[in-house]
């Protein structure tokens, strides 16, 4: 069982920025980042995998980047240029094996959330 442990979020004013980070217990094919703004669906935002490719959702593209650390498993969500759009419960997610990386269908492992706020 992969445990994945959050940081980051927060309260930030409208074009302000955030750092979110997500540490692993072990090594995965693929982690990355959904949210969900009140009312809405479950949506992925950003995703890497082992070997450093990145998806990115439309919405984020120019704005969010996503990385790894070099030694360990932690993966970082750096935001820039927060929009009150972003505002949302941003879980970190992670998965083993092949699948779609915008698809929550295909992770099996989640942290338990951390809230980002954008106010205008």
């Amino acid at each position: 069982q992969v445990q994945l442990v959050e940081s980051g979020g927060g309260l930030v004013q409208a074009g302000g920025s955030l750092r979110l980070s997500c540490a692993a217990s072990e090594r995965t094919f693929a982690m990355g980042w959904f949210r969900q703004g009140p009312g809405k669906e479950r949506e992925a935002a950003a995703i890497i995998t082992w070997t450093r490719g990145t998806t990115y959702a439309e919405s984020v593209k120019g704005r969010f980047t996503i990385s790894r650390a070099d030694v360990g498993n932690t993966v970082y969500l750096q935001m820039n240029n927060l929009k009150p759009e972003d505002t949302a419960v941003y879980f970190c997610a992670a998965r083993k094996l092949f699948g779609d990386n915008l698809l929550s269908a295909s992770y099996d492992y989640w942290g338990q959330g951390t809230q980002v706020t954008v106010s205008s």
